[in-house]
């Protein structure tokens, strides 16, 4: 079975991954930002690593550290995130470089470090692939997607996803060689405390919004189908169902899974 890391894992999507690749038999390595861990993991193969916070410089290293030598990992999921909500009218300053260094620079410091350790599995050129490495990013972060119906506004969330997007395609040069892949991936809109706590509850149900379990089962069948010839794409898999913009920018009849536009 394959080893898999989850960053942020505590709640939400992390949490649901976690437990979905743990109960398939999977080691399962998670990170927590708290220096105490559930104490009661949900499966026996969870492993947890505490007090990395991936919007600490440090956190990339550490994490690193903290895995056992023999851990080389198969996947790696980087699903950390923050979200505060923002108009024209009042833009914030503090929160908006939170949402960056959390969204977009911390991402590329866990990848590079692990990589660096010799943490993620290298493919053989001409053969085998290498590990897989996937970031969750958001239909937000397209600006393909952005549509006058939806209006501005939430500056930093949809542009510190643009950046995660683009850390992602250039990740996915500099690790062509070792033969590991990278994908960018919205998961869904999700019913989680991120989006209740920004006000979004109020959009679930008619935005078709999902349980975190319900969007780890989709997304775990396409990391296991995503290879090499996808590295540095950015996709749905869950296709257009709760894009609101999708068919006013892309068309109708839309596929699923579903590539989306940068």
């Amino acid at each position: 079975m394959s080893t898999v890391l989850i960053v942020g894992a505590t709640r939400g999507l992390g949490a649901s991954l976690a437990n979905a690749y743990a109960q398939s038999g999977s080691t399962v390595y998670a990170t927590s930002r708290s220096a105490s861990p559930p104490s009661t993991p949900a499966h026996d193969n969870i492993r947890w690593v505490p007090g990395i916070d991936i919007a600490s410089e440090s956190a990339g290293l550490a994490l690193a550290s903290a895995l056992p030598p023999h851990a080389i990992l198969d996947v790696v999921v980087v699903t950390a995130g923050y979200f505060v909500r923002e108009s024209f009218d009042e833009p914030k300053w503090a929160e908006e470089v939170q949402m960056y260094t959390t969204c977009a620079v911390g991402p590329l410091f866990i990848v590079q470090a692990l990589v660096k350790a010799g943490k993620v599995k290298t493919g053989i050129n001409g053969g085998e692939d290498g590990g897989k490495v996937i970031l969750v990013s958001s239909e937000a972060g397209s600006i393909g997607l952005r549509h006058e119906k939806e209006g501005g506004g939430n500056y930093a969330h949809h542009a510190s996803k643009t950046a995660l997007n683009m850390v992602g395609k250039l990740l996915s040069l500099d690790l062509m060689e070792r033969r590991i892949s990278v994908g960018l991936v919205h998961p869904g809109f999700m019913r989680t405390e991120m989006t209740k706590n920004v006000g979004y509850d109020e959009y679930w149900d008619a935005g078709g919004a999902v349980t975190p379990d319900e969007a780890a089962a989709s997304l775990i069948p396409f990391i296991e189908g995503f290879t090499l010839a996808k590295t540095g794409q950015y996709w749905a898999p869950r296709g257009a169902r709760d894009i609101g913009t999708a068919e006013d920018t892309m068309g109708k009849n839309l596929p699923t899974p579903l590539e989306l536009p940068w």
